[in-house]
Protein backbone atom coordinates (compact mmCIF):
# COMPACT_ATOMS: atom_id res chain seq x y z
CA UNK A 1 0.00 0.00 0.00
CA UNK A 2 1.26 3.54 -0.66
CA UNK A 3 2.03 6.42 1.76
CA UNK A 4 -1.27 7.69 2.04
CA UNK A 5 -3.10 4.53 2.80
CA UNK A 6 -4.02 3.83 6.36
CA UNK A 7 -0.89 2.60 8.43
CA UNK A 8 -1.31 -1.18 9.59
CA UNK A 9 -0.76 -2.88 12.47
CA UNK A 10 1.55 -6.38 11.60
CA UNK A 11 -1.54 -8.34 12.49
CA UNK A 12 -3.96 -6.41 10.54
CA UNK A 13 -1.43 -6.36 7.67
CA UNK A 14 -1.10 -10.32 7.58
CA UNK A 15 -4.77 -10.82 8.37
CA UNK A 16 -5.57 -8.46 5.57
CA UNK A 17 -2.63 -10.48 3.04
CA UNK A 18 -4.59 -13.63 4.11
CA UNK A 19 -7.95 -12.19 2.75
CA UNK A 20 -6.49 -10.56 -0.30
CA UNK A 21 -4.53 -14.12 -1.43
CA UNK A 22 -7.58 -16.26 -0.45
CA UNK A 23 -9.44 -13.87 -2.89
CA UNK A 24 -6.76 -13.87 -5.63
CA UNK A 25 -6.85 -17.62 -5.26
CA UNK A 26 -10.66 -18.65 -4.53
CA UNK A 27 -12.49 -16.07 -5.91
CA UNK A 28 -14.09 -15.66 -1.94
CA UNK A 29 -12.75 -14.30 1.10
CA UNK A 30 -12.06 -17.11 4.04
CA UNK A 31 -13.93 -17.36 6.71
CA UNK A 32 -13.52 -15.86 10.72
CA UNK A 33 -12.74 -19.65 11.82
CA UNK A 34 -10.73 -20.02 8.67
CA UNK A 35 -8.46 -16.79 9.75
CA UNK A 36 -8.52 -17.92 13.19
CA UNK A 37 -7.38 -21.34 12.35
CA UNK A 38 -4.71 -19.90 9.63
CA UNK A 39 -3.13 -17.21 12.10
CA UNK A 40 -3.12 -19.75 14.92
CA UNK A 41 -6.13 -17.63 17.26
CA UNK A 42 -8.44 -19.85 19.80
CA UNK A 43 -11.23 -18.34 18.42
CA UNK A 44 -12.89 -16.89 15.18
CA UNK A 45 -14.12 -13.95 17.87
CA UNK A 46 -10.30 -12.58 17.76
CA UNK A 47 -10.01 -12.52 13.96
CA UNK A 48 -13.74 -10.46 13.92
CA UNK A 49 -12.07 -7.65 16.01
CA UNK A 50 -9.03 -7.66 14.11
CA UNK A 51 -11.45 -7.76 11.19
CA UNK A 52 -13.62 -4.89 12.72
CA UNK A 53 -10.32 -2.58 12.92
CA UNK A 54 -9.38 -3.10 8.64
CA UNK A 55 -12.85 -2.09 8.16
CA UNK A 56 -12.76 1.10 10.81
CA UNK A 57 -9.42 1.93 8.83
CA UNK A 58 -11.30 1.87 5.58
CA UNK A 59 -9.27 -1.35 3.61
CA UNK A 60 -11.95 -3.54 4.09
CA UNK A 61 -16.02 -3.91 3.90
CA UNK A 62 -18.01 -6.51 6.31
CA UNK A 63 -21.11 -7.91 4.98
CA UNK A 64 -23.39 -8.62 7.68
CA UNK A 65 -25.30 -11.85 8.04
CA UNK A 66 -22.63 -13.60 5.99
CA UNK A 67 -19.74 -16.31 6.98
CA UNK A 68 -17.50 -15.03 4.18
CA UNK A 69 -18.59 -11.66 4.38
CA UNK A 70 -15.78 -10.11 3.62
CA UNK A 71 -14.59 -7.37 0.36
CA UNK A 72 -11.63 -5.49 -0.25
CA UNK A 73 -12.86 -1.95 -1.50
CA UNK A 74 -12.37 -0.86 -4.60
CA UNK A 75 -9.80 2.15 -4.07
CA UNK A 76 -7.85 -0.27 -1.98
CA UNK A 77 -7.35 -2.86 -5.39
CA UNK A 78 -6.49 0.00 -7.29
CA UNK A 79 -3.81 0.82 -4.94
CA UNK A 80 -2.99 -3.18 -5.12
CA UNK A 81 -3.16 -2.92 -8.51
CA UNK A 82 -0.65 -0.09 -8.83
CA UNK A 83 1.83 -1.71 -6.76
CA UNK A 84 1.80 -4.80 -9.02
CA UNK A 85 1.99 -2.96 -12.14
CA UNK A 86 4.85 -0.90 -10.67
CA UNK A 87 6.61 -4.08 -9.12
CA UNK A 88 6.13 -5.48 -12.57
CA UNK A 89 7.48 -2.87 -14.51
CA UNK A 90 10.35 -2.55 -12.46
CA UNK A 91 11.22 -6.30 -12.44
CA UNK A 92 10.87 -6.35 -16.31
CA UNK A 93 11.96 -3.50 -17.66
CA UNK A 94 12.98 -4.48 -21.07
CA UNK A 95 9.12 -5.56 -21.68
CA UNK A 96 6.87 -3.23 -23.78
CA UNK A 97 4.32 -2.10 -20.76
CA UNK A 98 0.67 -0.62 -22.14
CA UNK A 99 -0.21 3.26 -21.38
CA UNK A 100 -1.56 3.85 -17.99
CA UNK A 101 -5.28 5.10 -19.73
CA UNK A 102 -5.29 1.72 -21.74
CA UNK A 103 -4.71 -0.12 -18.45
CA UNK A 104 -7.08 1.98 -15.97
CA UNK A 105 -10.54 0.85 -18.36
CA UNK A 106 -11.75 -2.84 -19.33
CA UNK A 107 -14.35 -3.11 -22.03
CA UNK A 108 -16.07 -6.10 -20.75
CA UNK A 109 -19.47 -8.49 -22.45
CA UNK A 110 -21.96 -8.84 -20.25
CA UNK A 111 -23.44 -13.02 -21.36
CA UNK A 112 -27.04 -13.46 -20.81
CA UNK A 113 -28.58 -16.50 -21.50
CA UNK A 114 -26.49 -19.38 -22.91
CA UNK A 115 -27.55 -22.03 -25.28
CA UNK A 116 -26.58 -25.44 -25.36
CA UNK A 117 -23.56 -26.78 -26.92
CA UNK A 118 -21.96 -22.82 -27.89
CA UNK A 119 -19.21 -21.13 -26.81
CA UNK A 120 -19.93 -18.88 -23.85
CA UNK A 121 -18.67 -15.76 -25.75
CA UNK A 122 -20.30 -16.48 -28.57
CA UNK A 123 -21.85 -13.49 -30.38
CA UNK A 124 -25.61 -14.28 -29.71
CA UNK A 125 -25.11 -14.39 -26.10
CA UNK A 126 -23.32 -11.22 -25.47
CA UNK A 127 -26.37 -9.02 -24.05
CA UNK A 128 -24.57 -5.49 -24.18
CA UNK A 129 -20.85 -4.32 -22.78
CA UNK A 130 -19.89 -2.55 -19.51
CA UNK A 131 -16.75 -0.29 -19.56
CA UNK A 132 -15.38 -0.79 -15.84
CA UNK A 133 -12.23 0.25 -14.09
CA UNK A 134 -9.97 -2.16 -14.28
CA UNK A 135 -8.44 -1.28 -10.09
CA UNK A 136 -12.06 -3.22 -9.32
CA UNK A 137 -10.70 -6.59 -9.82
CA UNK A 138 -7.64 -8.67 -8.69
CA UNK A 139 -7.29 -10.23 -11.87
CA UNK A 140 -8.35 -9.65 -15.42
CA UNK A 141 -11.94 -10.52 -16.17
CA UNK A 142 -12.81 -11.70 -19.67
CA UNK A 143 -16.77 -10.93 -19.33
CA UNK A 144 -19.39 -10.38 -16.63
CA UNK A 145 -22.06 -12.64 -16.06
CA UNK A 146 -25.44 -12.10 -14.51
CA UNK A 147 -26.16 -13.97 -11.72
CA UNK A 148 -29.48 -15.92 -11.31
CA UNK A 149 -30.34 -16.96 -7.98
CA UNK A 150 -29.25 -16.98 -4.56
CA UNK A 151 -27.74 -20.25 -4.08
CA UNK A 152 -24.24 -17.80 -3.29
CA UNK A 153 -25.94 -15.51 -1.08
CA UNK A 154 -23.67 -16.40 1.94
CA UNK A 155 -20.49 -14.88 0.41
CA UNK A 156 -22.31 -11.55 -1.17
CA UNK A 157 -23.34 -13.28 -4.19
CA UNK A 158 -26.56 -12.10 -4.76
CA UNK A 159 -29.47 -12.53 -7.50
CA UNK A 160 -28.64 -9.66 -10.88
CA UNK A 161 -25.53 -9.07 -9.68
CA UNK A 162 -22.65 -8.99 -12.22
CA UNK A 163 -19.96 -11.78 -11.36
CA UNK A 164 -16.87 -10.99 -13.19
CA UNK A 165 -14.99 -14.04 -14.68
CA UNK A 166 -11.20 -15.01 -15.92
CA UNK A 167 -11.83 -17.53 -18.59
CA UNK A 168 -10.19 -20.47 -17.92
CA UNK A 169 -11.04 -24.66 -18.18
CA UNK A 170 -9.21 -26.08 -15.02
CA UNK A 171 -10.03 -25.13 -11.33
CA UNK A 172 -9.19 -26.23 -7.80
CA UNK A 173 -10.69 -26.91 -5.08
CA UNK A 174 -12.24 -24.29 -3.24
CA UNK A 175 -12.50 -21.83 -6.11
CA UNK A 176 -15.89 -20.22 -7.03
CA UNK A 177 -16.34 -21.44 -10.72
CA UNK A 178 -19.24 -20.70 -13.83
CA UNK A 179 -19.41 -24.36 -14.64
CA UNK A 180 -22.05 -25.59 -17.59
CA UNK A 181 -23.25 -29.14 -16.79
CA UNK A 182 -25.45 -29.81 -19.53
CA UNK A 183 -27.92 -27.08 -20.97
CA UNK A 184 -27.05 -25.33 -17.19
CA UNK A 185 -24.71 -22.45 -16.46
CA UNK A 186 -23.92 -22.18 -12.51
CA UNK A 187 -22.12 -20.53 -10.21
CA UNK A 188 -20.59 -22.94 -7.24
CA UNK A 189 -17.58 -23.71 -5.17
CA UNK A 190 -15.39 -26.23 -7.35
CA UNK A 191 -14.64 -29.66 -5.12
CA UNK A 192 -13.05 -32.34 -6.67
CA UNK A 193 -12.32 -36.03 -4.89
CA UNK A 194 -11.91 -39.38 -5.66
CA UNK A 195 -15.75 -40.25 -6.19
CA UNK A 196 -16.04 -36.93 -8.56
CA UNK A 197 -16.76 -33.43 -8.93
CA UNK A 198 -19.04 -31.58 -6.91
CA UNK A 199 -20.41 -28.31 -7.16
CA UNK A 200 -20.92 -26.60 -3.61
CA UNK A 201 -23.83 -24.02 -3.04
CA UNK A 202 -23.27 -21.17 -0.50
CA UNK A 203 -26.78 -21.18 0.89
CA UNK A 204 -28.14 -23.91 3.44
CA UNK A 205 -31.44 -23.93 1.08
CA UNK A 206 -30.17 -25.22 -2.16
CA UNK A 207 -28.33 -28.72 -2.75
CA UNK A 208 -24.66 -29.45 -3.68
CA UNK A 209 -24.49 -30.73 -7.74
CA UNK A 210 -22.69 -33.64 -8.13
CA UNK A 211 -21.62 -34.27 -12.09
CA UNK A 212 -22.23 -37.80 -12.77
CA UNK A 213 -20.32 -39.87 -14.96
CA UNK A 214 -20.78 -39.47 -18.56
CA UNK A 215 -22.30 -36.52 -18.20
CA UNK A 216 -21.96 -33.03 -20.26
CA UNK A 217 -19.48 -30.78 -17.86
CA UNK A 218 -16.73 -27.74 -19.08
CA UNK A 219 -15.67 -25.21 -16.28
CA UNK A 220 -16.21 -21.71 -18.66
CA UNK A 221 -14.23 -19.49 -15.94
CA UNK A 222 -13.30 -18.40 -11.83
CA UNK A 223 -14.81 -15.45 -10.28
CA UNK A 224 -12.82 -12.73 -9.48
CA UNK A 225 -14.95 -9.86 -8.64
CA UNK A 226 -18.28 -8.59 -8.20
CA UNK A 227 -20.32 -5.34 -9.52
CA UNK A 228 -23.22 -5.18 -7.43
CA UNK A 229 -26.62 -4.99 -9.11
CA UNK A 230 -26.99 -1.46 -9.50
CA UNK A 231 -25.01 -1.70 -12.47
CA UNK A 232 -27.66 -3.74 -14.17
CA UNK A 233 -30.92 -2.23 -13.15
Amino acid sequence: MDSSSPKLTARQQQIFDLVREAIETTGAPPTRAEIAAELGFRSANAAEEHLQALARKGVIELLGGTSRGIRLKSDTLRALNQERRERVERESSRQFALPIPQLAQLTLPLVGRVAAGAPILAEEHIEQSYTVEAGMFARRPDFLLKVKGMSMKDIGIMDGDLLAVQKCSEARNGQIVVARIGDEVTVKRYQKNRSGICLLPENPDFEPIEVRPGEEFAIEGHAVGLIRNSLSS
